[in-house]
């Protein structure tokens, strides 16, 4: 109902009643979710004119728009916003990591980049980067990554579990299969069939 939305919009404007930053932001992510990444653009211009600049929640609706529509606009608009002195926040970089791994352009090496630079990043972060690897058959990456998650204090769930299980399983790993399974019924992911 992006439509009826930016109808109420332009009554607000008419009647003189100043839109918030939450109102933009409102709009900002249904245009952006219908794909009018233009108008939301636009939109976001018309915030710093009228006094309510954009905050990181209007920039993540942006950058998940831009993402997901391949656009290679999110770079520069990530400059932007940290320039505006806007810092982004762990949505922000979970964003950005899945929209660039999917489109090819983060690669294993930039992700390593983000764990030794200490950002703390959450489950999700790592099992986008766990799928990518997992597409791609590197699986011995997986693990370490894995690894590497549980070392760092982030409790991998169900999601992160099968992923791995059925690249493992698909890829004939049965004894390591077996292994993830085993922890799964351990954490209370998984009832144990027996």
């Amino acid at each position: 109902m992006v439509d009826e939305a930016m109808n109420l919009f332009g009554q607000m404007h008419c009647r003189n009643i100043i839109p918030n930053v939450v109102t933009y932001s409102s709009l900002v992510d249904g245009l952006s979710k219908s794909g009018r990444i233009s108008y939301a653009l636009k939109l976001v211009d018309e915030m710093h004119v009228r006094g309510q600049p954009p905050n990181i929640i209007t920039y993540n609706s942006l950058f998940d728009a831009l993402c997901k529509n391949h656009l290679v606009e999110e770079i520069a608009l990530l400059r932007k916003v940290k320039d505006q002195g806007i810092q982004p926040n762990l949505c922000t970089y979970n964003i950005l990591i899945k929209g660039l791994w999917q489109s090819g352009r983060l690669k294993d090496e930039g992700f390593q980049n983000l764990l030794i630079k200490g950002y703390n990043l959450d489950v999700y972060t790592y099992t986008v980067m766990i799928q990518g690897l997992c597409d791609k058959g590197l699986l011995d990456e997986v693990l370490a990554l894995l690894s590497k998650m549980k070392d760092g204090f982030c409790v991998p769930n169900v999601v992160t579990y099968n992923i791995i299980v059925c690249s493992l399983f698909n890829k004939g790993e049965n004894e390591k299969t077996e292994k993830l399974l085993r922890e799964m019924t351990a954490r209370g992911l998984l009832e144990d069939g027996n």
